[in-house]
């Protein structure tokens, strides 16, 4: 699994963990490191956990184990590193101070109805 269809797997994952204001963005051809950046909020400390948990064992299930992962300590901002897509999750206030989404506002964004599902 690699690229969109990884993304919309995290994604769909997180999505039914309640992830708040999740955004899949396409970073193929600006970057050199991804494909794409899924990005969501959580409420709280445990909310980040439980995402990062849900992610890590649903995609262990498909063989697929991130690269690495940074944060979990503090739960505040995880990031885990798929390769071909990263997933970063935030602590709902923490989002805002960092606001990669603007950073990328140039990158398209993949609608989340494809990750309905996934």
């Amino acid at each position: 699994m690699q690229g969109k269809e990884l993304a919309l797997t995290i994604a769909g994952v997180a999505l039914d963990k309640q992830a708040q204001s999740l955004e899949i963005i396409d970073v193929s051809g600006k970057v050199d490191y991804t494909s794409y950046l899924v990005i969501c909020s959580a409420r709280s400390e445990r909310h980040v956990e439980s995402l990062i948990v849900a992610v890590e064992k649903a995609l262990k299930e498909k063989g697929i184990h991130p690269l690495g992962v940074e944060g979990r300590q503090a739960n505040q901002w995880v990031l885990m590193d798929y390769d071909d897509a990263i997933f970063h999750v935030f602590e709902d206030r923490r989002r805002g101070f960092y606001d990669l989404d603007s950073l990328w506002i140039d990158a398209e964004r993949v609608p989340l109805r494809q990750a309905a599902g996934a």
